[in-house]
């Protein structure tokens, strides 16, 4: 079974930073694409950033200039660099990946970490 499994969130002051990471565990072939996503309180999951395995990676307009995504596809993991934190931010983050288990690449998600931004 391939699992993902998220650390790094929590509670911090607007302006201040996090750091989220995800790692991929398990058996299978490869992992194409990766991502952050979120979802705040009566709101549908969004996409935060992703990257492709070639480091190509694509933000969200509200996250941009604030957050980075990497990868480190020799350690199957994917981070993400939460700097000058809103409000707004605030939002259960997922992580997602595609991974190949035999012959397709298939979407599996992490259980979900809190960030909470306080004003």
């Amino acid at each position: 079974q391939v699992q993902l499994v998220e650390s790094g969130g929590g509670l911090v002051q607007a302006g201040g930073s996090l750091r989220l990471s995800c790692a991929v565990s398990g058996k299978f072939v490869g992992i194409n694409d990766m991502g952050w996503y979120r979802q705040a309180p009566g709101k549908q999951r969004e996409l935060v950033a992703s990257i492709t395995r070639f480091g190509s990676a694509n933000y969200d307009d509200s996250v941009l200039g604030r957050f980075t995504i990497a990868r480190d596809n020799a350690k199957n993991t994917v981070t993400l660099q939460m700097n000058s934190l809103k409000p707004e931010d605030t939002a259960v983050y997922y992580c997602n990946a595609a991974v190949r288990v035999r012959w397709d690449y298939n979407p599996y998600w992490g259980q979900g970490t809190q960030v909470t931004v306080s004003s």
